[in-house]
């Protein structure tokens, strides 16, 4: 019996960690950068997960030019995509974690980020000058 109430008290803890973390408010449903100045060589991280957190940092102050876009994907549940101007198209895989790379050209305008399963609450955009 008392084996029981343990495995049922460690299912009620995951359970409620679980749900805590796929929570997120109106204010981190997105991510909004505004860039205007770097150059070519320059590493943007990207990260997904393991809840409902997509970020990218890098964004600030960037010109067109060649970039390495260094994804850490901690989620099988989510996916880090980024679209934009020039053909710019790149993503991860939902059901894959770790660590991926990707060379992008980005032009001036404005791009994209999201987690395509969940892409109304978990996205972010940020603009190339």
């Amino acid at each position: 019996m008392t084996r029981s109430r343990a495995a049922l008290l460690i299912l009620l803890v995951l359970l409620g960690l679980a749900v805590a973390g796929c929570g997120g408010g109106d204010d981190e449903e997105s991510t909004t950068t505004e860039a205007s100045g770097s150059g070519d060589g320059t590493t943007l991280n990207g990260s997904v997960g393991p809840g409902f957190e997509i970020s990218l940092d890098g964004t600030d102050g960037l010109t067109a030019g060649s970039y390495t876009l260094v994804v850490n994907d901690q989620s099988s549940a989510h996916n880090f995509h980024l679209t934009g101007p020039g053909g710019v198209d790149v993503s991860t895989d939902v059901g894959a974690e770790g660590e991926e790379s990707f060379e992008v050209e980005l032009q001036a305008g404005e791009y994209t980020f999201l987690c395509d399963p969940h892409a109304s609450q978990m996205k972010g955009s940020f603009t190339v000058g």
